[in-house]
């Protein structure tokens, strides 16, 4: 059946385009071209001489030139390799071309080479033989892919990143990361979704998210663990299903909940929280501020018999410390901001509670890493289940990348691995960049 053909474009619409798009940049011309065509500039769509609209220029071919330093995706191969026969117990024939370890390692490959910038790209990327070689895969395609995000059971992969955590070395070392040994900065990030993405409740049906609800390791630089809901799911919840012992968690405002706080100490770890500068509570004593305490901008220090009123159940079973801190920032009135944190660490000594808090910091600048330069939010899939996944991967590669260099991932760092990946950097310029970070311990 023949093509449709298009309509032709008026003088009129012509007209209204040229306006739309702005003045055309002048350049030169041949005679009979300046005659017969009206300028146009680089970004107008291009018209033939009857009139229609080319299609619009395609994005280059992906080719084997694009790749380099493939060697390190045998170091992976091992770690995803008990994905293997993932969602083949019904596949008796032995028809399943994409394995759900081929599958993570070709996502892993749209992190760390920035010519593999979106789906289409990593089905260009499975046809050529230096990455079925390297990957241990065969052509995948689109539908393939699609198919993988919606099979694989992305719980699997969520499994390995507390393994991955466990072997990355401390970043911090001293005394005060001694005395907070285990510190676990939690908090919730959004990932902007499309409408058609109905499971990712959040505003309305027109703004739609998924949320992640991340443990960050302070000491060590890296995530510990990570969920992730519909942009409406409560942090409070998915904090109190994945407690784990002998950590100090720190948590802003947003998960001010007494029960929660009983919780974690049911879980045999501690909490430093930030709550409502209203909080109501019956004073137990009140503790002397040591000269680092009051460096360090503590203001008040006292143990409490209850949090709330006597209106309220008083479901914290031991006494709770409140700390109140002075920084440097001020409140609408002009006044200094105060920041009221709690916690059930009676021995610790104030100062430390305040630092304990200002770490809760590093888990927004991971979201601000895992989103924005290592690209997590563009998604690659719409089910939830995909989304998952691809989550779970980019907080791998970050862990891959502290273990490759010792240190926390940063924007330098992932340059000169995509930059080796991509074959714009020798292999012995990315170590001399990893000498360079250990030279700065």
């Amino acid at each position: 059946m023949p093509a449709k053909r298009r309509s032709q474009v008026s003088p009129e619409r012509l007209e209204t385009l040229k306006r739309a798009l702005g003045p055309a940049p002048k350049r030169q011309q041949t005679a009979a071209a300046s005659e017969t065509t009206p300028e146009a500039s680089v970004d107008e769509p291009s018209l033939s001489s009857a009139g229609e609209a080319s299609p619009a220029r395609r994005k280059p071919e992906i080719t084997e030139r694009d790749f380099k330093g493939l060697k390190y995706f045998t170091l992976i191969n091992p770690l995803l390799e008990g994905l293997h026969d993932c969602a083949t117990e019904r596949d008796v024939a032995g028809n399943r071309i994409l394995h759900y370890d081929q599958y993570c390692s070709l996502v892993l490959l749209f992190y760390f080479n920035p010519i593999v910038d979106s789906l289409r790209g990593i089905q260009q990327a499975s046809q050529l033989a230096k990455i079925q070689h390297n990957l241990g895969c065969s052509r995948a395609s689109l539908g393939s892919l699609s198919e993988a995000a919606r099979v694989f059971d992305a719980d699997l992969l969520r499994e390995l990143i507390p393994k991955l955590a466990e072997k990355v070395l401390p970043t911090a070392r001293g005394k005060d990361a001694e005395a907070l040994r285990g510190l676990i900065a939690v908090d919730g990030s959004l990932l902007p979704a499309l409408p058609k993405m109905a499971w990712a409740l959040w505003m309305d049906e027109n703004h739609r998210a998924a949320k992640m609800h991340l443990h960050f390791d302070v000491f060590k630089g890296v995530p510990a663990d990570v969920t992730l809901t519909h942009g409406s799911g409560s942090e409070r919840e998915q904090l109190r299903l994945t407690l784990l012992p002998a950590h100090i968690y720190v948590i802003d405002r947003g998960y001010e909940d007494y029960q929660l706080f009983q919780d974690i100490v049911d879980a045999r770890s501690s909490f430093i929280a930030r709550v409502q500068d209203s909080v109501a509570y019956k004073v137990f004593e009140e503790r002397p501020l040591t000269k680092e305490a009051q460096e360090a901008g503590v203001i008040s220090d006292v143990v409490v018999k209850r949090l709330g009123t006597d209106h309220h159940k008083n479901v914290i079973k031991q006494r709770v410390r409140i700390v109140k801190v002075q920084t440097d920032k001020l409140d609408p009135d002009g006044k200094p901001n105060v920041l009221v944190l709690v916690t059930n660490l009676l021995d610790l000594p104030a100062e430390l509670v305040a630092l304990g808090y200002k770490h809760r910091w590093a888990v927004e600048l991971f979201f601000r890493w895992l989103k924005c330069i290592l690209g997590c939010r563009h998604l690659l899939a719409n089910n939830v289940n995909g989304v998952e996944i691809q989550v779970y991967l980019g907080i791998i590669a970050s862990l891959l990348i502290s273990l490759w260099t010792g240190r926390k991932p940063t924007k330098r760092t992932l340059e000169m691995v995509q930059f080796y990946f991509s074959g714009l950097a020798s292999w012995e310029e990315l170590q001399a960049h990893i000498e360079n970070l250990k030279k700065h311990d």
